[in-house]
């Protein structure tokens, strides 16, 4: 497959680089950072520096790919990043004709709050993860109004 993944220098972006080109697909890592995948080299690889709020370079990078895996992350700290790069990535996807999106999100976001134990959901989320959470729904938002086949990942803890 020709694989797409924006912010692959983060630990799930980098699990997902080395899981795809350990199965032979075609690769290209988008990140703003390129110097911190430097030490992985294979001929399925390119990685292009860019910045997901950019949305002509996002435009650019997503045509003609089979699928864009987005595991944008932005701490916990006030932010639009997920919201925003994931709406420049939706619009490319729907320009350029690419049809499958497939995005990290975060348990607990969603229709699957309830489901999370009362200490995480009103004190962890509510007090320290509430920016990101809400960043995360606004994601979700897009994604779901979109046109483009979708799957949206809700893992827990990652580590």
């Amino acid at each position: 497959m020709n694989l797409l993944i924006f912010s692959a220098i983060g630990g799930t972006g980098r699990e997902l680089l080395e899981q795809a080109l350990a199965k032979g697909h075609q690769f290209i890592a988008f990140a703003r950072n390129p110097a911190k995948i430097d030490d992985v080299h294979h001929g399925n690889l390119q990685v292009v520096w860019g910045d997901v709020l950019d949305s002509a370079t996002v435009e650019h990078v997503v045509a003609g790919k089979e699928v864009v895996v987005s595991a944008i992350g932005a701490g916990a700290k006030p932010s639009t990043l997920r919201e925003d790069g994931t709406r420049n990535i939706v619009r490319a996807m729907e320009k350029t004709g690419v049809r499958r999106l497939i995005c990290q999100s975060s348990l607990g976001v969603g229709d699957n709050r309830a489901n999370l134990p009362f200490f995480t959901r009103y004190i962890i989320i509510s007090v320290f993860l509430r920016h990101a959470f809400a960043d995360h729904e606004r994601q979700e938002a897009i994604i779901k109004q979109s046109m483009l086949d979708w799957i949206i990942v809700r893992p827990p803890h990652l580590k």
